[in-house]
């Protein structure tokens, strides 16, 4: 029997897995609503048809073109302040992708360092970082950044700050553990041999094996940092008008509930759609990432 050629079982391989890929459903819906979302947001100075903060109050609430009364003009209508809404929904987009992602990267740099030193050295500091992250979930996360945003004010900066302040906790237990399963296998202890510094060994060993987990981790703190922006937002204490936001944008139509419907149901089904599509593609990851998927 002839041996297998590497390069053709490398291909073999290659294909496989992008089999896998292209067969997972919900990761591929998810991923495909978020390119489109970013895309959107990305090309909104292009795509918006107005300055999404310039108003006119002879034009206000008026309903989307499929609606009576409808107009053209605007597509998705406008606000209470005449201030076309498929405009401040674009613009919109770009805040809580931003505060979305930047909060997790915040957040993402904080935890990977604290669980990836607890599980690496053990004893003394692993219970250390522990006790730092038990005192971290004994915080609210919602009442806590309530209290920081009234003490110093709502921007974007202090927003994105205590987002990535206070969701770091997660990457800490979820790596921690990733860690402490690797840190005793045969190649940490042949780079240790041969005389590899820890900062080698952490980044040469350590991170490319708990990249997976990571990255799971990372989809779903960025699906929790939008959906803690846009409740802050509701709540008067995130990202200050007239900035558009999808969740001041849910405060100001809350009033016109009865009446304009639409203010509150287009920008409330665009945030489900967005976390929701980055949940599919958490949830995408974990599995085929996952050992047992490989084979």
């Amino acid at each position: 029997m002839s041996a297998i050629d590497p390069a053709d079982e490398m291909r073999l391989a290659r294909r496989h897995a992008r089999r896998r890929w292209l067969r997972h459903s919900g990761f591929l819906i998810g991923a495909a609503i978020v390119l489109i979302i970013f895309a959107l947001a990305l090309l909104a100075p292009l795509l918006a048809p107005y300055d999404p903060n310039e108003q006119n109050l002879l034009a206000r609430t008026v309903p989307p073109f499929w609606m009576e009364g409808g107009s053209l003009e605007h597509l998705l209508g406008t606000d209470h302040l005449g201030r076309d809404y498929l405009s401040r929904l674009l613009y919109g987009a770009r805040v809580s992708l931003a505060i979305g992602f930047s909060a997790a990267f915040v957040s993402g740099v904080i935890g990977t360092s604290l669980g990836v030193t607890a599980g690496y050295f053990g004893g003394r500091i692993d219970n250390a970082i522990n006790f730092i992250v038990t005192a971290r979930l004994a915080m609210p996360v919602v009442l806590v950044a309530l209290a920081v945003v009234a003490l110093f004010g709502s921007s974007f900066a202090v927003v994105l700050g205590v987002l990535g302040l206070l969701l770091w906790d997660r990457y800490a237990l979820v790596l921690r553990a990733a860690t402490h399963q690797i840190r005793d296998q045969d190649f940490i202890l042949a780079a240790r041999v041969i005389g590899a510094s820890t900062w080698q060994i952490v980044r040469d060993e350590v991170l490319p094996n708990i990249a997976a987990p990571l990255t799971v981790v990372a989809t779903l703190e960025v699906a929790n940092a939008i959906v803690l922006e846009a409740a802050l937002s509701f709540l008067g204490l995130g990202v200050p008008p007239p900035t558009p936001s999808w969740g001041l944008m849910l405060a100001e139509g809350k009033s016109y509930i009865l009446f304009d419907p639409w203010l509150i149901t287009i920008p409330g089904a665009l945030l489900f759609a967005l976390v929701l599509a980055i949940n599919l593609v958490g949830d995408g990851l974990r599995d085929l990432t996952a050992p047992e998927a490989r084979n």
